[in-house]
């Protein structure tokens, strides 16, 4: 099951300017990032939540940012 984290990319974007400054601020690596983002790991709670207050994420925008199926998924 792959997720659509595009939305979550462009938060990055926005936020953060760069997925290494946003790893950096997330305390993954560049490399662990890029494998979340990627769907090759998943994500842990306590990852989702921390990325989730660095972004200014609401408890109700997690599920839009952190659990969209891809169309291909689906």
């Amino acid at each position: 099951m792959d997720y659509d984290y595009s939305k979550l990319n462009g938060r990055i974007v926005e936020r953060y300017k760069t997925q290494i400054e946003f790893a950096k601020a997330v305390e993954l690596s560049e490399r662990s990032l890029s494998l979340k983002l990627n769907n090759l790991v998943g994500w842990k709670q306590r990852e989702i939540a921390r990325a989730a207050r660095l972004l200014g994420l609401t408890s109700d925008e997690i599920g839009t940012y952190f659990f969209t199926l891809n169309d291909q998924s689906a």
